[in-house]
């Protein structure tokens, strides 16, 4: 596979992706935004527990499936993918694409999919997130529903996050990939030219080495 593959391949494909999140409490109320000045919240914060948000965009449709659970184990990756696959047709075809966490590639999980021949998974490059289009999502579900949020309790983090995605696929909208493949990967090349000259051989692959 050639270095150009992921990008070109990732364009048109469904998206998932699980992120681990927690509830903020202001340790003030914030002030609302008037004529001549701008909203405010306090820059200290309560911190209470977390929950990981595991969630699937459909990039054709724009709409969501998430859920969230107390951890990011294979038993709740299985979960979700179960619900995934109740959610929609059988005689669909599902292609997933995942980053390289090791949640997802456990034994029990590669069972599970191997029994299922419609889902069809692909791991995304390590430290390339932004080739998963769920990110945009997250990055609306962050600053719709959460910057300027505060949260006493898991609970109340956990309907807030349902409470976004049901709005949300009321009336989804997908994402338009602008960039084309061929300007991604020339800027990575202007940049690698760039590092390049600025110290010789720092972008070429350094081999691992073996023990004797």
């Amino acid at each position: 596979m050639t270095r150009e593959c992921p990008v070109r391949f990732c364009e048109g494909l469904w998206v998932r992706l699980p992120r681990s999140t927690l509830p903020l409490d202001r340790t003030q109320p914030g002030l609302p935004m008037k004529r001549g000045r701008c909203g405010t919240w306090t820059h200290d914060y309560v911190r209470h527990g977390t929950t990981t948000l595991f969630a699937a965009l459909d990039v054709a449709a724009g709409t969501v499936t998430g859920r969230c659970f107390p951890h990011h184990r294979h038993q709740e990756f299985l979960r979700f993918l179960r619900q995934i696959d109740a959610e929609y047709a059988q005689d669909l075809d599902l292609h997933l694409v995942l980053d390289n966490y090791g949640t997802h590639k456990t034994p029990q999980v590669r069972r599970w999919l191997a029994r299922r021949r419609r889902f069809h998974v692909h791991f995304i490059p390590t430290s390339s997130s932004w080739l998963n289009m769920v990110e945009r999502w997250f990055g609306d579900l962050t600053g719709k529903a959460v910057r300027r949020g505060s949260f006493a309790s898991v609970p109340d983090w956990v309907a807030a996050i349902e409470k976004f995605i049901a709005a949300w696929n009321r009336d989804p909208k997908p994402f338009i990939w602008q960039a084309r493949a061929e300007d991604i990967l020339a800027k990575i090349e202007r940049c690698r030219r760039r590092l390049e000259e600025i110290q010789p051989g720092c972008t070429v692959r350094k081999r691992s080495k073996k023990a004797a």
